[in-house]
């Protein structure tokens, strides 16, 4: 994710290992601005698309989905088909995150990417992130 970032000329660090409520912290030392982004991955292409989110410490929710392959319970790879895509970021802001989250019972709450309208908009969005440490007028 902080290679990602930087790519997109947002300047970012990584926060304290196990930091409460954020990994990584973008900022705009000139203006001296910062977005704390915590991050969520799934390495599974067939997950249901959900993650936990229990801290609400950060202004945008950096979820990637790896899409390394298949569970294995869920569907069996096939020789030409193992499950494999190409990595996808949905950056979202923290109170998008929060109005759909919901109780899963053993693991708390969790966000569905199904329950946010029009959530690929959010795919690569960093604009998101822009908005809280980018020159210019603050949100």
């Amino acid at each position: 994710m902080l290679g990602l970032l930087l790519v997109e000329r947002i300047e970012a660090t990584k926060a304290y290992t196990n930091y409460p409520g954020y990994d990584l912290i973008a900022f705009n030392a000139a203006e001296n601005i910062s977005c704390r982004i915590q991050v969520k991955s799934r390495w599974a292409t067939d997950y249901d698309r959900s993650f936990p989110l229990k801290s609400f410490d950060a202004e945008v929710v950096a979820h990637v989905a790896l899409n390394r392959g298949y569970r294995g319970y869920r569907k069996q790879p096939t020789l030409d088909d193992d499950g494999r895509r190409a990595p996808q970021v949905y950056v979202l802001p923290m109170d998008v995150a929060r109005s759909v989250l919901r109780d899963s019972g053993k693991w708390g709450s969790k966000v569905y990417l199904r329950e946010i309208p029009d959530v690929d908009e959010y795919v690569d969005n960093w604009g998101q992130v822009r908005r809280h440490a980018a020159p210019g007028p603050r949100p």
